[in-house]
Parts: C-alpha cells; structure tokens; sequence
C-alpha cells in the first residue's frame, strides 16, 4: 500500500491516534518543492481538523471535513504527479 492509499485509508478512519500516523506517512514527502509542502500542510491542517470533528461526535460536520480532507489529499497526489 503506497503512502497515499495509507493516508485514504486514515481519512476514512480519522480517529485520535491516526494523527500521528498521518504525520509520519507525510514526512515521507518531505523534501519536495515549496508547492508541495504546502499542501502537504493544507492535508495536515483539515485532517487534524476532521480528527477534532469526529472526536468532538459532530457527525454532520464530519462529512463535509471528509470531503475537504479528500480533496486536499488529491490536490497532493496530482502535485506529486506532475514533480515525479
């Protein structure tokens, strides 16, 4: 499983704990041109944020901090495309 189907797979999840699980698979892309590193944190921000809302029981919010989420991880995977 790559580095992007794991940090799919903790979007889907979004629990305390796939925090820190989500830092370390991005440290993994570090090292990359300014553009990525940016949306490697715009991902870290609305996980971190999906986490707090999912923690926080707010199940209707969850959907829509899902998506975001979502979107902000292909956004990192096209830019990651297109630098490979």
């Amino acid at each position: 499983m790559d580095v992007f189907q794991k940090l799919e797979s903790l979007v889907d999840s979004a629990g305390a704990d796939d925090v820190e699980a989500a830092s370390a698979l991005t440290r993994k892309l570090k090292g990359a041109s300014e553009p990525i590193q940016a949306a490697i944190d715009d991902f870290m921000l609305d996980f971190r944020t999906l986490v707090f809302v999912v923690e926080s029981g707010e199940d209707g919010h969850a959907r829509t901090a899902r998506k975001l989420a979502r979107a902000r991880l292909a956004s990192l995977q096209q830019l990651m495309g297109v630098e490979a």
